[in-house]
C-alpha cells in the first residue's frame, strides 16, 4: 500500500509538471531564438555601423581594421560575417573559404537589405551543404542603402544553444520528481504505519479483543479522527458487553433464590392437596406472593438493562411538570400510611433527560422515602435551577437517615439497607445512578441536618431555555 501511494503521488507530480513544463519549455525555446537572433540582429547593425565610412568612401575592401572586426566575430562566436557593396559584391569576409569580390545579389536575404530591409530567417546553403540561421542588414548612409551585412551560423549551433536551455528545465524537472518521490515515500510513511495498526486494531477487535485500542495520536487529523472513533466504538462495545454479562450474571443470581422458592411451595401444594386443602391453600398463596416478587424483580432488572444503554436520545421534559405529575399518584399510597407528599417549590424548567428517566428516579425516590418515612411527616419535592445550567430534583423525608458506609453502598445494585422492612430487590437507587448517568447528570443522597434523607438527581438545563 505503501508504495503504491508513492506511485500515484509520483505520478501526480509528473503529470503537473508536464503539464507546467512543456508549454513552459516550448515559450522558453521560442523566446531564447527570438533572444539569438535578436543578438546576432544587433551585431549585424553594429558592425553596418562600422563599415559604412569605409563603404561610402570605397576603400572597404583595403581596410584592415574591418577584416580584423569580423575575424574577431568570427573566432569568437564561430559565426560568420559577410560585408558589401551596394551592388552586392563582397568587400569584407570573415569566411577563409570564400574571397572578396563574389557577387552575392542572387543571395535572397542580401536583396532584400540591399532593398533596405532587414531580414533573418533560415535557409539551406548548396555551398556549405547544411542549414544556416542568418541575419542581414542594410548599412544606410544618409537616404542611401550603399552595402549590406550578412551575419550566418549553422542553425545547429543555435538549436543546441536553445537546448541547453531547455536541458536545464528538464533537469529541474527531473529533480522536483525525485524530491516528490523522497516526499512520498516520508508522507506515505507517516499515513500508512497508523492505517496499517488501525487495520491490525480493527481485526484484533473482530477476533474477540475488546481491550485493543487503536493509536490516536500519529497520522493525518482525519486518521486520528478516526481512530479516536474507532477507539469510541471499542470502548463502546466493552461496556455493552460488560454490562449485558453483568446483567447475565445479576439476572441469574438474583431469580435463582425466588425461583427456588416457588418451586418447593408449588411442590409442597401439590403434596398437600390432597390430605391438607388449607395447607395447600397457603402454599399456593405464599407462591403467589413469590411471583409478584419475581416480577418486581425481573421489572427492576430490565429498566436497569434499559437504562444502562447510553444509545437512548435525550429529549427535553419539564422536571417541574413531573414532579407535580408524580407526587399527586403517590399522594393516595403515602397517605395510606399517614405520610404526606407536598412539592414546595417546583418552578417549570427543561431539562434533557432519557424518556422516561425522570418518572423512574421520582418514583424510586418516593418509594423508598414512603417505606422509611415516620407515620405524620411529609416527604418533600423540591427543583431548584443553578445559575451554572444544573437544575436538581429533591425529595426529602424524616427518616432514620443512613451512616455513611450506607451512602457509599446505597447506589449498588441488589444492596438493601438494614432497615428495609420490604424485602425490595435492591434495584431502586441502581436504577435511580443508571438513569441520572445516561440523561447526562447525576445522583446523589445526603443525610439532612435535621434528620433524614435528601435524595437529588441534577439535570442539565436545556441551553435555549428562557425561565418566565
Amino acid at each position: 500500500m505503501k508504495w503504491r501511494l508513492v506511485a500515484v503521488f509520483v505520478g501526480i507530480t509528473v503529470v503537473v509538471l508536464a503539464a507546467h513544463d512543456i508549454p513552459l519549455a516550448r515559450y522558453l525555446e521560442a523566446v531564447e531564438r527570438d533572444r539569438i537572433v535578436t543578438g546576432i540582429e544587433r551585431d549585424a547593425f553594429t558592425i553596418a555601423g562600422r563599415a559604412e565610412d569605409a563603404l561610402h568612401t570605397g576603400i572597404a575592401a583595403a581596410n584592415p581594421a574591418l577584416q580584423v572586426m569580423v575575424d574577431q566575430y568570427r573566432a569568437v562566436g564561430g559565426a560568420r560575417v559577410l560585408i558589401t557593396d551596394a551592388a552586392g559584391i563582397a568587400m569584407v569576409i570573415s569566411d577563409e573559404e570564400a574571397a572578396a569580390g563574389a557577387d552575392y545579389r542572387s543571395r535572397p536575404e542580401i536583396a532584400e537589405a540591399l532593398a533596405g530591409n532587414p531580414v533573418n530567417g533560415r535557409r539551406v546553403s548548396r555551398t556549405l551543404g547544411t542549414e544556416l540561421l542568418y541575419v542581414a542588414v542594410p548599412v544606410i548612409s544618409g537616404a542611401d542603402v550603399i552595402g549590406a551585412v550578412r551575419i550566418t551560423s549553422p542553425s545547429n549551433e543555435v538549436d543546441d544553444r536553445v537546448a541547453g536551455r531547455v536541458r536545464g528545465l528538464l533537469v529541474v524537472a527531473l529533480i522536483s520528481v525525485a524530491m516528490a518521490a523522497v516526499a512520498a515515500v516520508l508522507l506515505a510513511g507517516t499515513i500508512v504505519r497508523p492505517m496499517r495498526r488501525l487495520r491490525d486494531a480493527t481485526d484484533a477487535l473482530a477476533n474477540g479483543d475488546l481491550a485493543v485500542r487503536a493509536p490516536d495520536r500519529e497520522g493525518p487529523p482525519e486518521l486520528r479522527g478516526l481512530a479516536a472513533a474507532f477507539n469510541a466504538m471499542s470502548e463502546r462495545m466493552s461496556s455493552l458487553l460488560s454490562a449485558q454479562r453483568s446483567f447475565a450474571g445479576d439476572a441469574s443470581h438474583q431469580l435463582r433464590t425466588p425461583l427456588t422458592a416457588l418451586r418447593l411451595r408449588l411442590e409442597q401444594a401439590a403434596d398437600l392437596v390432597d390430605v391438607d386443602p388449607a395447607s395447600a391453600r397457603l402454599r399456593i398463596e405464599a407462591a403467589g406472593a413469590e411471583t409478584e416478587r419475581l416480577q418486581h424483580l425481573v421489572d427492576g432488572l430490565l429498566a436497569l438493562a434499559r437504562a444502562e444503554s447510553d444509545v437512548i436520545p435525550r429529549k427535553r421534559v419539564d422536571l417541574a411538570a413531573v414532579v407535580r405529575e408524580r407526587a399527586d399518584v403517590w399522594q393516595p399510597l403515602a397517605a395510606e400510611q399517614g405520610v404526606g407528599v407536598l412539592v414546595t417549590d417546583a418552578k417549570a424548567v427543561i431539562v434533557m433527560a432519557v424518556p422516561g428517566a425522570v418518572e423512574q428516579i421520582v418514583d424510586n425516590y418516593l418509594d423508598n422515602a414512603r417505606e422509611v418515612a415516620p407515620a405524620g411527616s411529609v416527604i418533600e419535592l423540591r427543583v431548584e435551577v443553578q445559575g451554572d445550567g444544573i437544575a436538581t430534583l429533591h425529595v426529602l423525608d424524616r427518616g432514620p437517615g443512613m451512616t455513611a458506609e450506607q451512602l457509599d453502598r446505597a447506589f449498588d445494585r441488589f444492596w438493601r439497607g438494614a432497615g428495609s422492612v420490604t424485602g425490595g430487590t435492591g434495584l431502586g437507587l441502581a436504577i435511580v445512578e443508571q438513569f441520572a448517568r445516561v440523561s447526562g447528570g447525576s445522583a446523589a443522597l445526603a443525610v439532612r441536618g435535621d434528620g433524614g434523607i435528601d435524595a437529588s438527581a441534577s439535570f442539565v438545563v436545556v441551553a435555549d431555555w428562557v425561565a418566565d
